[in-house]
């Protein structure tokens, strides 16, 4: 199966190494801008400008933030190089594992649209190919930010 048309490409499965990261969650009407600033807080604060980023949907909000404050969570992760340890912080750590992935040229050109359509278009790219999704001891979907972004989906 191929991606459609030119903002989707690089549709693979891939082994993500295994890595240290610390996180940060958000609940609020504007999550991802909150949480990914403030990794990007502890980052520079542990010396390194330009750290590598990833975030998820934080599923623990209830209806009545939903409905009634339009609020959503989401989680920012600090994936930590080698010899770095932020103070006072739980680092966790997750083993190599496969994901299948998808690249976004432009996401944030029409995000509430190209975002959920990558994800769709993953799923069916997973289900074509007979990958099954896993959220055993691994962090289930992530995305990576910046201009471009990927999204892993982890499989069995």
């Amino acid at each position: 199966m191929v991606a459609c048309g030119e903002i989707y490409t690089n549709l693979r499965v891939e082994t993500v190494p295994a890595f240290r990261y610390i996180k940060h969650a958000v609940i609020s009407s504007e999550p991802e801008g909150d949480a990914i600033d403030r990794v990007f807080s502890i980052a520079r604060g542990c010396g390194v400008d330009n750290p590598r980023v990833i975030g998820w949907d934080f599923p623990n909000v209830s209806q009545e933030q939903i409905n009634v404050f339009n609020m959503h969570g989401y989680e920012a992760a600090w994936i930590l190089p080698d010899g770095v340890v932020p103070p006072d912080l739980e680092i966790h750590e997750q083993a190599a594992h496969r994901y299948a992935a998808i690249h976004i040229e432009t996401p944030f050109g029409n995000p509430f649209v190209t975002i959920p359509n990558a994800y769709k278009t993953l799923m069916e790219y997973m289900r074509v190919n007979g990958l099954e999704q896993t959220t055993k001891d691994v962090i289930p979907c992530f995305e990576t930010d910046g201009e471009s972004m990927d999204i892993y989906i982890a499989c069995k």
